[in-house]
């Protein structure tokens, strides 16, 4: 369900030529983290966005998107962010 909204608004707000979402959270049962509830997610996203942006401006773009699940429903976040060009 976390997966479907997380990529619900990262196809809003960054409008990625390609998403994938792994949903790692089985691997991390009796983390503290999963025992509050949030998930554990790998992200690869390719976006034209990204074109000219470094690597820091690039996750702080995912992260504004991701803002209000960050609080509750994602506890860990690994990020693959390309530009079209990088994901040839």
């Amino acid at each position: 369900m976390t997966s479907e909204l997380i990529k619900q608004k990262l196809n809003e707000s960054i409008q990625p030529e390609l998403i994938e979402i792994v949903d790692d959270s089985a691997a991390h049962a009796g983390h503290a983290g999963a025992r509050q509830g949030g998930g554990h997610y790998n992200v690869t996203i390719v976006a034209k966005i990204f074109d000219g942006k470094s690597l820091i401006q690039r996750h702080q773009l995912i992260y504004q998107a991701l803002s209000d699940l960050m609080k509750s429903e994602i506890h860990a976040l690994g990020i693959n962010a390309l530009t079209p060009s990088e994901n040839k």
